[in-house]
């Protein structure tokens, strides 16, 4: 939660209590001096009003604070606990009323004495009222506290009290001894009324009902990141202002891990973007697409298995699958661990794919890391750039550049840069410059790898 809705928060519930307690000192005095228990029943629900206030400020103070290693969702149902308190002393307040309106339409108690103040006093408490109600809800919606949403609702009965008061006031200057009564009874209805409203919402929240609308946003979210194939499933609840949505999606599981976490920050992003505050739980499934290739399924198989495998060749041969792949293995490992790790893979990719499929596995030292190198001698490395031009010259390839040599104490590593015609297919430039690449180690047998980059002409 930022510090602009923290202080936000609390300042419309500052200026609330201000006006509270204004409010009802001034309708309460006035109900007293006349003798209008519909007054006094008015004044007594901005009390209540009062004091709900000062908790929501008080709670406020507390919901924004941020997790802690007791609280992992945050202190928001702070706020839905306050509205709960405040919404039980807005019903012992309207049993109070309606126990009291009755004792004076028993016993006939005398109407008030009427003047043009207090008329006056609830226009501008009716005035007051709707400048705060509206003011909270706009703070309310802005920031989802349910704590300025119960205040808003409070000057909203407020304003429909003021009514009935004013109402049954008239009635009393008509001569109908229980319209003050009356209408310190409909004060009363209409804060139940309101309370019911407030409470349902609340103890929803506190239920982790699913916000109205929110799983579907959330799941069209999901579901626009590229990447995810589909939402197998979401759930959603709101913590204060905070929705909190645990999504179990789909993604290919051809995608290596990196690529997985590039979509959880774009989902939390896309959530986030299309509910507000929102703290995202993501759980990725890996799931084989229909599009699948089947080299892509062997590579997955090897994955799976923590393999080194290359060189995979598939071949249809009149609904008979071919396979043949080479499996990298620790070049010290004795051959019937080696062959025992082969045969474990063969029999993967056999009940992957049926018993009938062919597969050859060719094992072969895996490449050992090299080791930590220095760069040759400038003499040396025009030595082995002059080589490379002359085996390239009349050839395919052409433009020997970039040359470079290091030697290490596995033996030299040579890097070159070379140039193709930009229509050549990659097989036909694979096949010349390994031409070189085995000259090269022909001449100079102190080479020990030597690592290519072809490239079109300069344009």
């Amino acid at each position: 939660m930022s510090r602009f809705v923290h202080s936000e928060k609390s300042r419309v519930a500052a200026i609330s209590m201000i006006a509270s307690a204004s409010m009802a000192a001034a309708k309460f005095v006035v109900g007293i001096s006349i003798g209008s228990i519909a007054l006094i029943s008015e004044a007594l629900h901005s009390s209540v009003d009062l004091a709900a206030t000062i908790v929501t400020w008080m709670v406020v103070q507390v919901s924004d604070k941020p997790a802690d290693e007791e609280h992992h969702y945050g202190h928001g149902k702070m706020e839905s606990l306050s509205a709960l308190g405040v919404i039980a002393m807005l019903y012992v307040l309207a049993g109070g009323i309606l126990v009291a309106s009755y004792g004076r339409l028993r016993d006939g108690a005398p109407p008030p004495t009427l003047s043009v103040i207090p008329f006056a006093v609830l226009l501008i408490d009716i005035a007051v009222n709707l400048w705060r109600a509206l003011a909270l809800q706009r703070t309310a919606r802005a920031t989802k506290s349910q704590a300025l949403a119960a205040d808003a609702l409070h000057f909203a009965s407020d304003v429909l009290g003021s009514i009935a008061v004013i109402a049954g006031l008239a009635l009393s200057a008509l001569g109908y001894r229980w319209g003050d009564a009356a209408a310190a009874i409909g004060v009363a209805v209409v804060i139940s009324a309101l309370g019911l409203r407030l409470a349902r919402s609340t103890v929803e929240t506190l239920l982790d009902r699913a916000p109205d609308g929110v799983a579907e946003k959330a799941t069209a979210a999901l579901k626009a990141v590229p990447g995810i194939v589909d939402v197998e499933r979401l759930r959603a609840r709101m913590v204060g202002p905070t929705h909190f949505i645990d999504a179990t999606v789909q993604v290919p599981r051809t995608f290596p891990i990196d690529r997985v976490e590039a979509i959880k920050r774009q989902a939390q992003d896309a959530v986030t973007a299309a509910l507000g505050d929102a703290d995202l739980t993501f759980t990725p499934v890996p799931i084989a697409r229909d599009n699948e290739s089947v080299r892509e399924r062997i590579m997955v198989i090897a994955r799976n298995s923590g393999l080194a495998v290359h060189h995979v060749t598939v071949h249809d041969l009149g609904g008979k699958l071919t396979v043949s792949i080479d499996l990298e293995v620790d070049g010290e490992m004795a051959l019937d661990a080696a062959h025992d790790i082969a045969h474990a893979f063969e029999h993967d990719i056999r009940e992957e794919f049926g018993d009938d499929v062919e597969v050859d596995t060719h094992i072969e030292p895996l490449e050992p890391e090299l080791p930590v190198g220095t760069d040759a001698a400038p003499d040396r490395v025009e030595t082995i750039r002059s080589a490379l031009a002359g085996f390239a010259a009349d050839g395919a390839i052409h433009d020997i550049h970039n040359v470079r040599v290091r030697d290490t104490d596995a033996g030299e590593i040579v890097n070159f840069h070379c140039r193709a015609a930009p229509s050549m297919s990659v097989i036909k430039v694979h096949e010349n410059v390994d031409e070189i690449e085995r000259a090269l180690r022909r001449a100079f047998p102190t080479v020990k790898r030597v690592i290519s980059h072809a490239e079109p002409p300069k344009a």
